[in-house]
């Protein structure tokens, strides 16, 4: 391999995983917020990634979309799940299993929406 082929594909690399850590950062934040402004618990104050593909922003340009899955609580004695999407540093939703069913959070929108 030519010494520039690997620099590039180091710093591909790299830049990979600074932007990983950044966005589970993010979405850790996100979680956090929802899980308070629900009033129900966010377990082991961790998410997890389960899916990444590559996908269009809104203007067009080239970025990673990602899906988190993390775990809440309602009264500390169960265990729901919940996931998180992301479109490059932007949360496009957020759907947690609720025990009174599915509810569904958009990062643009303050409300909170409860599917029937």
């Amino acid at each position: 391999m030519e010494p520039i082929a690997f620099l590039v594909l180091l710093a591909g690399g790299c830049w990979f995983w600074v932007d990983s850590l950044r966005s589970r950062e993010l979405v850790l934040r996100h979680c956090t917020r929802y899980c308070l402004q629900l009033n129900v618990q966010l377990l082991d104050q961790t998410v997890f990634l389960t899916r990444l593909r590559p996908a269009r922003d809104r203007d067009g340009h080239p970025c990673l979309r990602r899906w988190y899955s993390f775990d809440f609580s309602t009264d500390g004695g169960d265990r729901c799940k919940g996931n998180i999407r992301l479109l490059g540093s932007r949360v496009e939703l957020i759907r947690m299993e609720h025990p009174e069913g599915p509810v569904i959070l958009e990062s643009d929108e303050v409300n909170v929406h409860r599917l029937q």
